[in-house]
This record gives C-alpha cells, structure tokens and sequence, in this order.
C-alpha cells in the first residue's frame, strides 16, 4: 500500500511512494508524531538521479522486515535534497563535522526538536569493509535512544549548538582588487596540469565551470595568456574526456580516475546545472577565441537539453539518471553508454567498427566493467572528419533504441535560469532562435508557475503544478541571471523589470548586517540553523549568484542600494579568493565584472541587428546590453539616447558615465574587447 509520499511532487519521493517504509515527508506533523510516540526521527536525504540512493533503497527500504523495525521505533522522514535545499545544508553540515566527510545518500538520526545525534550515508544490507549493517545501526540507535536517553539528549544538544555558534567568514567589507585576483589565478596555476589538462588533484574530477568563467573573464579584462590557456585547456580536456557523452552531446556529473590505469570513468547521471554551465561556458569561450570545437560543445550540449530535458510545460527537468537497464535486463550503471567491440560491429561492420574503436577508444579489455567501454577521443585529429560524423550518426541511432535512463522531471527554479541564459546567449551568437525561444518559454514558465504576485519564487514545480517549498537564494540570484541575459538578447524589458522583483525580494529578504547573505529568507521555515554558505558547489552558491544579479541590475538601472548590496557580498571574495579559488570561481567572475565597472552598452537600434549583436558578442567581464528603439524603452540605459542620423548607434558607459557614441560595428568591438585591445 503507498505510504504518504504518494502526493508528493518530487520524482525521487515518488520512486519511494510504495515503500513498505512508512515515510513522512519533511514537515511538522513528522515531528509532531514523533513526540507523541517519544522515538528518534530518521532523516533520509537523497536525489533521483543518485546511484547509492537507489542501492539503499533497494537493499533496505524495499526490504520487509527492514522496514516494521523502521516503522516501529522511528518516525522516517523522506528528504529530495533538490526540493529541500536548506534542509540539506544544515544537516550536511552536521555529518561533515562529525564524519569529516559526507555525500549522499545522507542518514541523520535525530530527536522529535530535529537535533541531530547519530549520522552516515550510505549502509550496507550485511556488515561490510569495517561498516556496520544498516539493521546494525538502527538497533544501536533504537537501543541508545531506550537506555541512554540523557546522554542521546546531551549529545544532540552539543552538536545543535556547535553548529549554531558557527561563523561564517564574510570578510573584512573591503572589495577584492587586482591583488587578490592576482593571487586566485596564481592559485589555479598551481593546481592546473598542463599536461593532461585537469584542474585540482585527486582522483575525482568535477567540471570546475564556474572557475573557467573566471579565467576567461580574467582574460578579457588584463589580457593574461595564461588564464585563457588554462580555460582553453580545461575545455578541450573535458571534450576529450568520457565526461562527455560523445555521440549525444552533454555532460555526466564527474569522471573518477581509476588508480590501476589511470583511466577516467565518469558517473554517468546528467544534470541540467552543468549542462546548462557549461553550455554557457563553451560558448563564452568561443567568444574570446572562435573555437570551433567550443563552438560544437555548446551547440551540442544546447541541443541535448532542449531534446532530452525540455518538459511539456516549456521548462527543463532536473537530470538523467545513471542507470538503466542492460541487454539482459539489469538495472546497471552506465548501460546506455557503453559499447563493446562486438555491439561495435554489429553496427557498423568490421572495418568501420575498427576505426570507431581507434577513434573512440574503445577496447577489448574495456575501459569500464565487464568488458565495455566509454566513449573518449584519445586521437582527436583524426583525419577522417567525415567518417567519424557517419560513425557517431550511426551510433546514436542504435543506441537511441536502448533502453533509456530514467529522468527526473521535477523543474528547478534555479538551473532553469542557468539554463534560460545559456540557451538566450548560444542562440544569439549561433544564429539559433530556436534556442532563444526555447529560452523564453522556460521564462515564462517560471513567471507563470513559479512566482507568485509578491514576486516570491517557489523552488519547484512537476507537471504544471508548483511544490510547497519556497525557493532559496541560489533561485533568485539564478533566475534573476537568467532573465537579465534574456532581455539582453532579446531587447525586452519586461525581463529587466522581473529581475528587479527579485533582487528586491534579495534585499528585503536574504540580507543581513555586514554585506553577508543567508541562503533561506528571514520569514522562511526555521530550521536549527539559518543556512549560509559562500562557496560555491556545483553550482555558483546563493550568495555569489545574489551578488553578480545584484551588480547587472544595479548597471541597468543605476541602482545604488543594489550596487551597494553587492558590493557588501563580495566582500567574501577578497578573504575567500586567494585561498580557495577553486571554491569561489563564480565570486571570483563577478569581481572581475566589478573590477570591469561593469560595462553598461546601449544600442539604439533594431534587436537582432549588427550592433547588437557586436554587444552581444563583447567580452567586457559582465557588461549589460540593451537594444532596442529609444522611444518608450523599459531599458533606463536606453533613455535619451538616440540613433545618429538614424543610424544605430551604440554607447558605451561605466557608471553611467559614457564615451563618445559610435555607429562603427568595429569600434564597438574594440571598446568591449580585452583592456590592450
């Protein structure tokens, strides 16, 4: 019989909704029953696309007799860690104090208060490599919690308040400057291989998407060489790689390196917040540099998410999952993307299967388990362009008939509006408006279901039906983004005036003394700790996403309470910067953009047209642009600036202060290239 999780709008809750576990999902009533029945709350938090999640569940949570014990001597609360950000946060916090590591599936055992006192991730069905079995740690707990219930309380008290007495770092106040960029790129300079192209150690490997934002930007504005051959490297390192999926276009979530051989393995789940990233980013990496291989990536990746990800609402869902079913009907990882030299052949024929395994690296002994293979391209000169195109066409057309990887349809507010700028920006320097389109109707899918009429966003949304969870900072800085680079591209106002909403709601809602912002409103579910967090993860943390918004709306507008705002959060970045940069790149973007002014340009004249497009094209770190015809223009940059003898004309501001108009597409560019150009 389905337990409470049948009407959630989560796609990973609903993957447990016919559990035998009698699950909650986070709410009050959870912990209300919990009190009245005086036993622990079991939080489990996890993620559709997560593999462990789904090996727990199968091994534990589908299991009977597992689930009674669970059911009788705990209150178990089912957490999507994607609707429930903050919730995440905190507890995360938690387990990385007390573990020194954390990850997900996340298990936190608490009290009916929601303080927590025992906490893992992931546990085996028998005791295995020193962990103890999953049944072994719920007696313990259940017999901890019976026996030694003051000591359980003392613990849970310790840890609540440690964690509350936490100081986040915020700064000094004082505003990053050259110093401070300078030593963040020396930093990435000692962490980069040249050789292999990677950034960081280790043996897993994250796209670092944010990081190369700032490279290229870095770039733009001092002309350093070496910033954008450590952007040029990291990308074309990545393209090669079995990061990316080679035959569909689109990135996995990370690759590990196999320590036997040194080969890289991806983990084959596929988020839209990447995707959407690095979209953006191999974009803007064909700007400074007119790569056609970035030029490939970005279009590829564009259209992966359009064709795989795309709701019928109009927005993007959330990711693919790893896993799918083999030829003999397992459930397994990676299935939908690797190949064997036989399923080589019996595509493409011997002698064009011998080539594909050369020009993909696929080989007898395999790369992955069970003798199969990722795709790669070790050999990326091949001389054959146009066989290697008819191979991959092949290819994709026979794996199109595999089973596919389940997707999690759930729609994020904020990586659809990562997703809303990388679609609006490859569209426009492509030619593409389709994308554009494409970019619009996830905008206006968000304005329509996800903000309400006192501009409040709800952080999800399934199947036209919003979630009951308020959005968090990270949704209104990236919404926010998305919308400014939107009416950018296509010359509307109205997007501007949206992202104005917004970033209201960031000042009246999310910032506190001091210039530092908290990841959760001031009025929104209190949790035992008010989540903030600087850094930035997969995606560019609330805080430096609230920051760079904050900054392109202040340009637009000439907003001072909006300058002033984020100036205050980047200051964060000149104690963060030098020392981690890898963990503040997008902070690190939007100084450069700071530093930069930003570029406020004004084109008066058609949208769409060569000026605008020059604009559009312009490397200036974070410059804001906007198109259209003077006359009743919702842009104030355009206000009082005409055409010259009713020719486009473009100006080019900082600070609102402007140079001299020029109608010239070639002066345009060279006021918005790099510093020495």
């Amino acid at each position: 019989m389905a337990n409470r999780l049948v009407h959630a709008t989560s796609p990973y809750l609903l993957q447990h909704a016919d559990n035998p576990v009698d699950w909650w999902q986070w709410e009050p009533a959870a912990f209300e029953e919990a009190r009245r029945r005086n036993v622990p709350v079991f939080l489990s938090v996890g993620y559709s696309a997560c593999h462990w999640c789904h090996v727990l569940a199968h091994e534990s949570f589908e299991d009977e007799v597992t689930a009674a014990y669970m059911n009788e001597h705990f209150v178990n609360v089912k957490v999507d860690r994607e609707e429930r950000p903050d919730v995440d946060a905190v507890y995360m916090e938690a387990v990385q104090a007390a573990t020194g590591q954390g990850g997900w599936p996340m298990s936190v055992f608490m009290t009916p208060d929601g303080e927590p006192f025992y906490f893992g991730t992931y546990f085996p069905p028998e005791p295995r490599h020193g962990m103890p079995s999953f049944r072994q740690v719920l007696e313990g707990v259940e017999a901890a919690w019976s026996s030694r219930r003051d000591e359980v309380g003392e613990v849970a008290g310790k840890i609540t308040r440690d964690l509350s007495a936490r100081q986040m770092e915020h700064g000094t106040g004082e505003l990053p400057g050259e110093e401070e960029l300078a030593q963040a790129l020396l930093g990435l300079t000692r962490e980069y291989d040249p050789g292999s192209g990677w950034l960081g150690g280790g043996n897993t490997r994250f796209p670092p998407s944010m990081v190369i934002e700032f490279l290229l930007r870095h770039h733009a504005r001092t002309d350093s060489e070496g910033a954008l051959e450590m952007a040029r490297g990291i990308c074309d390192a990545m393209l090669r790689s079995s990061l990316y999926d080679q035959l569909g276009g689109g990135f996995h979530r990370y690759v590990l390196r196999q320590q036997a051989d040194g080969a890289l393995v991806p983990h084959f789940e596929k988020m839209l917040y990447d995707n959407a990233l690095l979209c953006r980013v191999y974009a803007h990496l064909w700007r400074s540099t007119g790569s056609e291989s970035a030029r490939r990536a970005a279009l590829e990746t564009a259209d992966f998410m359009v064709r795989e990800l795309r709701t019928a609402e109009g927005g993007f869902a959330s990711a693919l999952d790893a896993d799918s079913e083999d030829t003999d009907g397992r459930h397994v990882e990676g299935a939908y993307y690797v190949w064997t030299p036989a399923q080589l052949r019996e595509v493409l024929g011997e002698e064009d299967a011998v080539f594909a395994a050369e020009y993909f690296g696929v080989t007898e002994e395999g790369t992955f388990e069970e003798g199969s293979s990722v795709l790669q391209l070790p050999r990326p000169d091949v001389s054959d362009a146009d066989r290697a195109a008819d191979v991959r066409a092949r290819l994709l057309a026979a794996r199109e008939l595999r089973a596919r990887p389940g997707r999690d349809d759930k729609v994020v507010a904020a990586w659809n509006g990562l997703t809303i700028a990388a679609l609006a920006e490859t569209g426009a320097y492509f030619g593409r408006p389709d994308l554009v389109e494409r970019a619009t109707e996830a905008a206006d899918l968000l304005v329509r279901l996800h903000m309400g009429p006192v501009a409040r966003l709800v952080r999800t949304s399934k199947d036209g039906r919003a979630g009951a969870h308020a959005g968090v900072l990270e949704d209104y800085g990236d919404v926010a983004e998305g919308f400014l680079a939107l009416g950018a591209v296509t010359g509307e106002g109205a997007w501007l005036e949206f992202a104005g909403f917004l970033t209201d709601i960031v000042l009246q809602h999310f910032t506190g003394e001091g210039g530092q912002l908290y990841d959760t409103a001031d009025d929104a579910e209190q949790l035992i700790r008010r989540p903030q967090d600087p850094t930035d993860s997969a995606t560019p943390a609330g805080w430096t996403a609230a920051a760079g918004a904050l900054l392109s709306y202040a340009a637009y507008t000439g907003s001072e309470p909006h300058r002033t705002a984020a100036e205050g959060a980047l200051g964060v970045v000149k104690a963060l910067g030098p020392r981690a940069p890898r963990f503040i790149g997008w902070g690190l973007a939007v100084a450069e953009a700071l530093l930069d002014g930003p570029r406020e340009v004004a084109v008066a004249g058609p949208v769409g047209g060569a000026m605008h497009r020059t604009a559009l094209l312009g490397r200036a770190p974070g410059a804001v642009v906007a198109a259209g015809e003077t006359a009743g223009s919702e842009f104030p940059l355009l206000a009082e600036r005409p055409m010259l003898d009713g020719v486009p004309t473009a100006y080019v501001c900082r600070h609102f202060v402007c140079e001299a108009p020029t109608t010239d597409p070639e002066a345009l560019a060279r006021a918005l290239g790099a510093t020495g150009s």
